[in-house]
C-alpha cells in the first residue's frame, strides 16, 4: 500500500512544483540524470550479484522478451496506419513493451500471490531492466536520428548507457573483488529510482492537451495492460505450462509502462510528453487491469 500512496505524492508534488514556477522549466533532466547515471546501475549491483539463476527462471525471463518483441510489430503496424512520426513510435515502443515491473510489480505480487514469489518478480525486472539498456535504447537513438543509423554510432549510444554498464559492472565486478560491504549504498541508491522517476513524471505531466494523444493513450495501454499477459498468457497455454512461474510471468506483463521508459524518452527527446502521459494514465488504468488479470489467472 506504501507504494501506491507513494506514487501519489510524488506525481502530485512534481505537478504542484511545475505549476508553482518553484523550480526551473528543465528541472526534470536535473532528476533525471541522477536516475540513469546513479540510480539504475545501483539496481543492477543491488540485484544480480545475489540472484540463484536456474532453468526454470528462463521462463519469465522469454516472457518479456516476448512482449518486447510484440509491441514492437503492433506499434509498427499501428503507427505506419496512422502514419506517425518517427519519434512518436519510438516513445510508443518504449512505453508498450516495457513493465513496471517492481515499483509497481513487487507489491502487486506480494498483495495477490504471496512476498515469498518475489524472487521471480526480480528476474522479471532484471530482464525489464536489460531490455530498456540495450533493445530500449537502441530504439530510442533510432527514433531521434533523422538519418540513418550507423553501427558505430549505435555501439557508442548502447554501451555509453549507464545502466548498461551497471548491468555489465553488477554481472562480472563481484567474480574478481568481494563488494558486499557496498550493498548498503547500493540499496538506498535504488530505492531512489521509483520516487524519482514519478517526482519527474509529475514536472512533467500536463493533461492540458491530452485528448491530441488520446488515440495513442490508448493504443499503447491496450497493448500494455491487456494484448501484452494475453499474449504470454497464450504462450504458457499453448506450451502447457503450469504452476506459480507462468503465472508471476503473465501477472508482470499485465503491470503498467515501466516508470524509467519515460526518463530515456526525455532524454532523447522522443516525444516524452505522450510516454508520460501513458504513464500517468496506465498507473491509474491498472489497478482495474491487474485485478482482472489475476482472477483470470485464478480460474485458469
Amino acid at each position: 500500500m506504501i507504494n501506491f500512496i507513494i506514487i501519489g505524492i510524488c506525481i502530485i508534488a512534481g505537478m504542484l512544483f511545475r505549476v508553482s514556477g518553484a523550480l526551473p522549466a528543465d528541472a526534470h533532466k536535473g532528476v533525471n540524470a541522477f536516475i540513469i547515471y546513479l540510480a539504475l546501475p545501483a539496481v543492477s549491483f543491488k540485484y544480480l550479484p545475489h540472484i540463484q539463476w536456474s532453468g526454470q527462471l528462463l521462463l519469465p525471463a522469454l516472457m518479456l522478451v516476448i512482449v518486447w518483441l510484440g509491441a514492437w510489430l503492433y506499434t509498427n503496424l499501428y503507427g505506419t496506419k496512422r502514419n506517425l512520426a518517427k519519434s512518436t513510435i519510438g516513445a510508443l515502443k518504449l512505453s508498450s513493451g516495457l513493465s513496471n515491473t517492481s515499483f509497481v510489480g513487487f507489491p502487486l505480487i506480494a498483495a495477490y500471490f504471496s512476498d515469498k514469489f518475489l524472487g521471480i518478480a526480480v528476474i522479471c525486472d532484471q530482464v525489464t531492466f536489460m531490455l530498456l539498456s540495450t533493445a530500449g535504447v537502441l530504439v530510442a537513438v533510432n527514433a531521434s536520428q533523422k538519418q540513418a543509423l550507423s553501427a558505430k554510432l549505435i555501439i557508442k549510444k548502447v554501451f555509453s548507457f549507464p545502466p548498461l554498464l551497471g548491468c555489465i559492472g553488477a554481472l562480472t565486478i563481484p567474480h574478481f573483488i568481494n563488494i558486499s560491504f557496498l550493498d548498503p549504498v547500493f540499496d538506498k541508491l535504488a530505492l531512489t529510482v521509483g520516487p524519482l522517476a514519478l517526482f519527474s513524471i509529475g514536472l512533467q505531466l500536463k493533461f492540458s492537451r491530452w485528448r491530441q494523444e488520446l488515440k495513442n493513450i490508448t493504443a499503447a495501454l491496450s497493448y500494455k495492460l491487456l494484448i501484452a499477459p494475453a499474449l504470454v498468457l497464450a504462450v504458457a497455454l499453448l506450451l502447457d505450462l503450469k504452476g506459480i512461474i507462468p503465472q508471476i510471468a503473465v501477472f508482470e506483463a499485465a503491470m503498467p509502462t515501466l516508470l524509467t521508459s519515460s526518463v530515456v524518452a526525455d532524454d532523447y527527446n522522443i516525444n516524452p510528453k505522450l510516454s508520460n502521459l501513458i504513464i500517468g494514465i496506465g498507473l491509474i488504468a491498472a489497478f482495474a487491469t491487474t485485478a482482472f488479470w489475476w482472477w483470470v489467472l485464478r480460474i485458469l
